[in-house]
């Protein structure tokens, strides 16, 4: 039976799975931004992104914990904007809830969800409703905690994440943005998804495609 744990050496290279997507993705969400916002949502993350891969790729045997430390000392350094500090914060604090763990399980896993989401909360007011980042965030730390409460196992969880993830970007299309320079816009917001909201999906998705992979993996 496969155990219900990743190892955390192991799960390093999923940081750079995030960095890879986020490249490849630069173009899809500047367009998605430039519909309600200033279009360099994208450029922006890409570049981030790329000088933390830059980072991370000199180094050998880095774990998750240390990938996602970097990452978010990375954006908060060198992204503009809100993003910065927001994905900065988040993957510094889901970074700190690892410290001293070799193993990651289900529990441990919804505290660095939960450190995560309590990040993006606790610098910014957005709410669920609002058009944001939080709008896919949050949905998908409560389908794993649901997860939880029914018992499922750990890739269940990881599913039952990437799929409220993804249908909490969906749900921004028909939002109208309360937050942000897109806020100015009202009802003329209503129609397209929130950049910052699809950036986040494609995050959780990567993690959760990778930790699923490597569920019950020994070094």
């Amino acid at each position: 039976m496969m155990a219900d744990t990743v190892n955390l050496t192991q799960a390093g290279p999923i940081v750079l799975d995030m960095v890879a997507v986020i490249q490849r993705e630069q173009a899809w969400l500047c367009e998605i931004d430039g519909k309600i916002g200033d279009g360099d949502h994208g450029i922006n993350m890409a570049k981030g992104f790329r000088l933390a891969g830059e980072k991370l790729s000199a180094m050998e045997g880095f774990g998750l914990q240390t990938g996602m430390a970097v990452l978010g000392d990375t954006l908060l350094g060198d992204i503009g904007g809100s993003m910065g500090p927001l994905y900065g914060t988040f993957f510094t604090d889901m970074a700190e809830v690892l410290e001293g763990y070799s193993e990651l399980d289900i529990d441990r896993c919804a505290v660095m969800l939960h450190a995560g989401l309590d990040a993006i909360c606790g610098l910014g007011e957005a709410k669920i409703g609002d058009k944001t980042l939080v709008d896919t965030l949050a949905p998908a730390v409560a389908a794993f905690d649901k997860a939880i409460a029914d018992q499922a196992g750990f890739a269940a969880a990881l599913a039952a994440m990437k799929h409220a993830a993804a249908a909490g970007l969906e749900s921004t299309r028909d939002m109208v943005a309360r937050l942000g320079r897109a806020s100015r816009l009202g009802e003329r917001s209503r129609g397209t998804l929130d950049a910052g909201a699809a950036s986040c999906n494609l995050l959780l998705a990567t993690l959760a495609d990778g930790l699923t992979a490597r569920l019950g993996a020994r070094p």
